[in-house]
């Protein structure tokens, strides 16, 4: 019993251990001082994608990643570079999954492809049930 209460023990403490000290990550950064860069800032925010949330923007996730990505996002933005610059920063070391628009190529092919392919064969589908059903 005692090796049960031990064990039961040390397999909830790491979770414990685990949280974050570090503020909520829509609180750690601040915005910039200029308007317009943090415009620039804030729409190219919503362009990319949450590599841990994966279905949220870093401008909408409260992930830690996401909240270290606005700041490099910021902090890039007020030296000077251009929002393209940044991203284009951002595809080259994260790869083409952090933006929501991935470029045509043939890794990403059957990402465009796929629903076209759906739809058509819906559409065949629901002809041959229409047919059917005429005659």
């Amino acid at each position: 019993m005692k090796r049960c209460a031990a064990l039961l023990l040390l397999a909830l403490g790491p979770p414990v251990l685990a949280d974050s000290s570090l503020p909520p990550a829509k609180l750690a950064y601040t915005q910039l001082p200029d308007p317009q860069q943090e415009a620039a800032a804030q729409k190219l925010m919503t362009t990319l994608r949450c590599l841990v949330c994966q279905g949220q923007s870093i401008a909408d996730s409260d992930a830690e990643m996401a909240g270290d990505m606005r700041a490099l996002v910021r902090r890039r933005i007020a030296s000077g570079e251009s929002p393209q610059a940044v991203r284009d920063w951002l595809v080259a070391r994260y790869g083409d999954y952090v933006t929501y628009d991935p470029p045509l190529s043939v890794a990403t092919l059957p990402l465009w492809i796929a629903p076209l392919a759906l739809i058509a064969f819906g559409l065949w589908i629901a002809r041959g049930s229409f047919k059917r059903k005429a005659k």
